[in-house]
């Protein structure tokens, strides 16, 4: 593809990283669930110890999409990889093979360091996506289940005491 660029993110693309994260949230229905603002992207996604990385890709200089994620490891396979957090394309440039351009590079730079796979959790709802991945060979795996606690509710049990008479 002519004009696409994939590369790091740089602090000054928070707002367009969080413009992404608002149009995924908008095309799965839950704007209203997303509480992080570009202040939290730029503090939490650059710095000395970052906890998430993200790819851009541009076209001609224009945004066209990100990918942000984080690394992983399996215990299990004794590999490290990436966990995909967001994928996200945007309107304009759908259709032109960016998401998968973003997880190839994605994939590219995993393997170069050593790792051995990538993983992602897509919405229930969201069939487009789940066809997307399937379609480039990022399968569903049924033996898995995630499990979140989050909230109220994780406040409440990072704080609760279970060691009493231990």
């Amino acid at each position: 593809m002519t004009g696409l660029v994939i590369r790091p993110a740089r602090p000054d693309d928070a707002e367009a990283i969080h413009a992404a994260l608002m149009g995924i949230g908008e095309t799965v229905g839950e704007t209203h669930k997303i509480k992080s603002t570009p202040e939290d992207i730029r503090r939490d996604g650059f710095g000395e110890r970052p906890h998430f990385s993200t790819l851009i890709a541009e076209i001609d200089s224009e945004f066209a999409g990100m990918c942000l994620y984080f690394p992983i490891y399996s215990t299990w396979m004794g590999r490290s990889g990436a966990y995909v957090q967001d994928l996200f394309v945007d309107a304009k440039f759908r259709g032109l093979k960016i998401g998968e351009q973003l997880l190839r590079a994605l994939a590219r730079a995993v393997c170069d360091q050593g790792g051995a796979y990538i993983e992602l959790a897509v919405d229930t709802g969201n069939h487009a996506a789940q066809r997307f991945y399937e379609r480039i060979g990022i399968t569903h795996r049924a033996d898995d289940q995630v499990h979140r606690i989050t909230g109220d509710a994780f406040f409440a049990f990072a704080t609760r005491d279970n060691n009493k008479g231990i």
